[in-house]
């Protein structure tokens, strides 16, 4: 089966076409663009099918936002997307379009041990829900049900959930950001937007002076991966990694509790592992157990960072092999 599988997110898109032998993927041609250099998706997929020798059985799409009867208007993006205008365009029958974190949920069967760095092993048991969540753009999440066979992801938009503060500086953090936003939801800290906005939080609640690299960085268009690299010559930047990290791990663990994930815990994303010397330090996990009565079952949890940026196009791959005809 030849599959034209696409990763569609608010910086990044990839269109690839693979030869699928059950989870075995053989990558043909492989294209990246810029998301925001397009102003509609027709023209990146016009343009991917213009490749010589374009052949493809189904195409399977995933796209960061709600997919509802095979539409999705992008969170990030200002794109409509119609899976079924898109298959006539490329004049292929089978298609589908599922949410970016399905894609990556289907991805995790395609990879191999050394694509995870492991926070905690867990108790290893056969069967049970997974889910997984993952930041970059925005803050995405994704169930995996485990049908004792094998695991069936489904969608989630359990990233725009309103953020739950529980100490002072949370709430003066809330307070600041729904004079920005309205409704706060978890997207707007556990993000690289996040980032930026518990950065500039930081600098209100402190009332003191916005550092001149923050402003030529935010000119650039980077602010949020200039504040980790300013990690250790800015205690601003310093606590603002270490408050992102802490609700990282508190979200991840209310998404693994909601879904039971016995079977795992993901985090994915482009984020996770730019931060990884942050997310294998005990105050990750401290911050993910710390849930009361419930700690001994997030303990039961295997949790593991995804470190293969290629997941979500490799589960679109595997998707859409697994088409109907």
């Amino acid at each position: 089966m030849i599959v034209l599988a696409g990763d569609v997110g608010g910086t990044q898109t990839r269109l690839a076409l693979f030869e699928v032998d059950g989870t075995d993927l053989i990558p043909l041609i492989e294209k990246n663009y810029s998301s925001s250099a397009f102003p509609t998706f027709d023209l990146i997929i016009k343009d991917f099918i213009a490749i010589e020798n374009f052949e493809a059985g189904s195409i399977c799409i995933g796209i960061a936002g709600p997919v509802r009867n095979g539409i999705c208007e992008t969170t990030n993006l200002p794109w409509s997307i119609d899976i079924q205008k898109i298959a006539r365009t490329a004049s292929i029958d089978r298609a589908v379009l599922i949410n970016d974190l399905v894609a990556n949920a289907w991805g995790i069967q395609a990879l191999s041990t050394g694509d995870f760095a492991v926070i905690n092993p867990g108790q290893s048991s056969t069967g049970g829900n997974a889910c997984i969540i993952s930041a970059g753009t925005g803050l995405g999440q994704a169930g995996m049900f485990w049908d004792s066979i094998q695991y069936r992801p489904y969608a989630s938009e359990g990233g725009h959930c309103g953020f739950s503060a529980t100490t002072d500086q949370d709430f003066r953090l809330l307070k600041f950001l729904q004079h920005r936003y309205g409704h706060v939801s978890w997207e707007r800290i556990v993000s690289g937007m996040g980032i930026v906005n518990i950065f500039e939080f930081l600098i209100n609640d402190y009332g003191i002076a916005t550092p001149n690299w923050f402003v030529e960085h935010q000119q650039q268009g980077d602010p949020a991966a200039a504040i980790s690299q300013h990690f250790s010559d800015c205690k601003v930047s310093a606590e603002t990694i270490k408050l992102f990290t802490h609700f990282y791990a508190v979200e991840t663990a209310n998404l693994a509790l909601k879904t039971m994930a016995t079977g795992g815990v993901y985090i994915g994303g482009g984020i996770a592992p730019k931060l990884l010397e942050h997310l294998q330090t005990p105050f990750f996990y401290e911050s993910f157990i710390a849930k009361g009565r419930m700690s001994n079952l997030l303990t039961d949890m295997p949790l593991k960072v995804i470190l293969n940026d290629q997941t979500a196009l490799y589960g679109s791959a595997l998707c859409g092999a697994n088409l109907n005809s």
